[in-house]
């Protein structure tokens, strides 16, 4: 999302050129700046944000010594599913990703719309989640009597920080994203390769694991942890020759990513009983470092969390604004959500209603409910990513059936979820209904009452 950051100010610096949309643009001239290595880093930070340590501990608690198998089926719809942003990143570079590609495939319609504003929900749900697991890491600094009071206080406190440093136009941050993604990365692998020498193989013995069922249930709630590969999308139109380097950055970035997670949840499993892990289940990679790299260990892992979670939160509080001033753009939101201030490309209302709706969220949803949200919502994107890359086939040069094959791994995953999810906490569905629901329904009622038109990517050059 820091790729975003830039890329707006270069809209606004364009502004006076109306004739090239970049949001709308179909075709990269492959002048860009960024290189292999670069678009991989945005995937890699794109990932492995907050998610990891929000979920790591719910992943173990569902799955138990099968944890890293968990990850692994998460990981390998994550996958697929980068197959068709590949291919479709390609055909299509934009600002506008994931929105871009399912108006080209689906066009103006109803369905189009409500999927857009689900996509920005699901945005909100995985802010709500980082701010949760900052929240959790941070109040570990604090006596065990006070962890609930201060998990609120620094929810509310990073999410509303990073909401004003953002509407004030603030780089800072931004530019300090890359050293906090190299730190964090540099904290986990240290974390990852010392602790495989300690591990306790009984512990990840197939007579810890879950059932199948809810093995998949569980690799499923997770899979929000994999939720950022899709930001490469977004910065298609400023990659070097995209043709090619898109799709080795996606494939890359999602297989470092899928082996770093089953390194973290090996060592995690393997160091520590799985009651001490459901113990300690808000914290739990910092609870497993810690009898291998005692209280240093524990201290490592915490900073490392809140370096991760708080460039999360900036980084996907700018990213939702931005997807609401996009969506508002096509006509799928209130105008009053395209608005931007000064000289502050930033807009402010989206902003505004992100913040107070995150808010809303990571303090009042336990994390089961905030990851299954999150995890529910991104399938059902997904598949549509991927019926929208078979659809597309012909333009984007893909195997239509690896298409298929991703679209019906999401939608087997997502099944998979609800079902677990009706069984074990049937609550949580009707959050679910509603998060969807909700999406059908603002697009129904808004685009009857104002009869706002989609226009991204419908625009002819």
């Amino acid at each position: 999302m820091l790729l975003l950051r830039q890329s707006s100010n270069r809209i606004k610096q364009k502004a006076a050129r109306p004739q090239k949309d970049p949001i709308m643009s179909d075709s990269s001239s492959g002048q860009g700046t960024i290189g292999f290595w670069g678009v991989v880093a945005i995937g890699i930070g794109g990932m492995v944000g907050g998610g990891i340590f929000a979920v790591l501990g719910l992943a173990v608690v569902l799955a138990g010594g099968a944890t890293p198998i968990a990850f692994a089926i998460s990981g390998f719809v994550a996958a697929v599913t980068s197959y068709s942003y590949a291919k479709l990143s390609v055909r299509y570079p934009s600002e506008g990703g994931t929105v871009t590609f399912l108006n080209k495939a689906f066009g103006s319609g109803r369905l189009t719309g409500s999927l857009n504003v689900l996509l920005w929900i699901s945005y909100l749900v995985t802010l709500a989640l980082y701010a949760f697991a900052c929240g959790n890491y941070g109040a570990t600094f604090f006596p065990p009597e006070q962890h609930t009071f201060w998990k609120h206080v620094i929810i509310c406190a990073a999410i509303i920080g990073f909401t004003i440093i953002n509407a004030s136009g603030a780089t800072f941050v931004g530019r300090a994203e890359k050293a906090i993604v190299g730190i964090k990365l540099a904290i986990l692998m240290f974390v990852g390769v010392i602790g495989l020498w300690f591990i306790n193989l009984q512990r990840l013995a197939p007579a810890t694991w879950t059932k199948p069922i809810p093995l998949i249930a569980g690799g499923m709630i997770i899979f929000v942890a994999y939720e950022g590969f899709e930001l490469i999308a977004n910065t298609a139109n400023d990659v070097k020759n995209p043709k090619k380097t898109l799709p080795r950055a996606y494939y890359t970035a999602v297989g470092f990513v899928i082996l770093l997670y089953i390194i973290i949840a090996i060592v995690t499993v393997g160091n520590l009983p799985l009651a001490k892990i459901a113990a300690a289940q808000d914290y739990a990679l910092a609870a497993a470092a810690r009898p291998f790299l005692g209280h240093f260990g524990f201290v490592i892992i915490a900073v490392a969390a809140l370096l991760a979670t708080c460039s999360a939160i900036n980084a996907t509080l700018y990213g939702s604004a931005r997807i609401s001033y996009i969506i508002a753009k096509d006509g799928e939101l209130p105008r009053q959500l395209e608005k931007t201030t000064g000289k502050n490309p930033m807009p402010l209302e989206g902003l505004i209603i992100t913040c107070v709706l995150s808010l809303l969220i990571a303090n009042f949803f336990h994390i089961d409910r905030i990851s299954t949200m999150g995890s529910a919502g991104f399938l059902l994107i997904f598949a549509m990513v991927n019926l929208s890359n078979a659809r597309l086939h012909k333009e984007t040069g893909s195997k239509r059936w690896v298409a298929y094959l991703g679209f019906a791994v999401c939608l087997i995953a997502l099944g998979a979820l609800i079902c677990q999810t009706a069984l074990k906490a049937p609550g949580n569905l009707w959050v679910l209904v509603i998060m969807v629901g909700g999406s059908v329904l603002i697009e129904v009622v808004y685009r009857g009452i104002t009869g706002r038109e989609i226009r991204v990517g419908m625009k002819k050059h």
